[in-house]
């Protein structure tokens, strides 16, 4: 990937900014390449390179050569210094993966477990597949720069701590960092898991739109929002839940309880749960959100109608999103996503119709094409973005100078 060069001379790029061009280089840059970008003599830009390379941030790109094809007299991200931990936690199932510094997986694991079982229960399960990753992948917890956690509530991100969650039964407040910090010094960073989402779908999928939303359908109703290309989490880590916006539906005289305790919540008619709860008093023979897409994907008339209205609800309340926040791009994932058009086009004709045409002129509604990883995904851009910024990245190297 070529990066472009700066208008002019960076005199003061320090090993991190190097090295982040270097990131964004995974094919390799040259000393004249880095000279050429920055506008740093050859004597700096050698002390630069001189210190990423004893802090074991670079390596020569021939040393990937033999499996990476990479060009000799090149230098490359060393991604493979250290390893990432990382797990997204759903309502009814969670998935691990081992990831290596370019937050690339190398290794997952997927199991079915149900969150309401409670934070110990769930922390155990990841921390014995944590380990069988590791042992896997033939490396030591030593070699753990970084573990990323996702869940299915509000996290007060700061602390990484859930916070009064609907569905999660006795995590509220739970220390989730400080249950690995016994077994591996490194940091921890937990987040709501559409956020998660959010940001890989921006890092992987559309880099170059800035202002994105993430809906996830599943079990519940999620949106996870990137601003100015970052995760936008609000003041206290609340934004974007649309899930508990309450709504009017014309033909239904009693709002239902939504799982957060308030009536008449966008989740309380679209979420996963409340379609499942819909289609046994109708008489379907369904206990999970698969077992309702794959209703809806038959045709069946009374899956279909319920699909319908949960679309035209969800289109509604994204309308709203749209015309206070004017992403270009919502990329839509969970379960309920792989209906396809039953719920697309519902969203689709009410976010064109309710939403202002200078916010819709240019707007794209797509179906996520990296879930059910974008969580994994998303958690390791975060972690390898925290583990790469320019303060940590010196402390290294003059950890290494030293």
């Amino acid at each position: 990937m070529d990066v472009p060069s700066p208008p002019g001379p960076r005199l003061g790029a320090s090993s991190g900014e190097i090295l982040s061009l270097f990131r964004d280089a995974p094919d390799g840059l040259t000393k004249a390449d880095v000279m050429r970008h920055t506008g740093l003599s050859r004597t700096t830009v050698n002390q630069r390179l001189d210190g990423l390379l004893a802090a074991g941030l670079l390596i020569p790109a021939e040393e990937e050569a033999r499996t990476r094809g990479r060009p000799a007299g090149q230098f490359v991200v060393n991604r493979d210094r250290g390893v990432l931990l990382v797990a997204d936690i759903g309502a009814t199932g969670l998935r691990t993966a081992l990831c290596d510094l370019a937050g690339e997986v190398r290794a997952e694991r997927e199991v079915r477990a149900e969150v309401t079982t409670g934070p110990q229960a769930i922390l155990t399960i990841v921390d014995d597949l944590f380990a069988e990753l590791l042992a896997a992948a033939r490396r030591k917890p030593a070699e753990v720069l970084g573990i990323g956690l996702d869940v299915p509530g509000p996290v007060d991100f700061e602390t990484g701590r859930v916070v009064s969650p609907p569905i999660m039964t006795g995590w509220d407040r739970y220390d989730i960092p400080g249950w690995f910090r016994s077994r591996f010094d490194c940091p921890v960073l937990v987040d709501k898991d559409v956020n998660a989402m959010a940001y890989g779908e921006h890092r992987l999928r559309y880099p170059d739109v800035p202002h994105l939303l993430m809906l996830k359908i599943g079990t519940g109703v999620g949106t996870g929002l990137i601003a100015s290309g970052r995760v936008h989490r609000g003041a206290d880590g609340a934004a974007g839940d649309v899930g508990h916006i309450q709504v009017r539906v014309d033909d239904v005289a009693e709002p239902p309880i939504c799982r957060c305790g308030n009536a008449g919540c966008v989740e309380a008619y679209a979420g996963g749960w409340a379609i499942v709860r819909d289609l046994r008093e109708a008489g379907r023979d369904v206990t999970t959100v698969d077992d309702a897409v794959r209703l809806i994907r038959s045709g069946d008339l009374v899956a279909v109608r319920l699909a319908r209205r949960a679309a035209r609800i969800l289109g509604g309340a994204i309308a709203d999103t749209v015309n206070l926040f004017n992403p270009r791009v919502i990329a839509i994932g969970g379960q309920l996503a792989h209906t396809d058009e039953q719920l697309f086009a519902g969203i689709r004709e009410i976010v064109y119709r309710r939403s202002l045409p200078l916010a819709t002129r240019n707007l794209q509604i797509v179906r996520s094409d990296i879930d059910p990883h974008a969580g994994v995904l998303g958690l390791a851009q975060l972690l390898v973005d925290g583990i790469y910024t320019p303060a940590r990245v010196q402390q290294l190297v003059d950890g290494a100078v030293a």
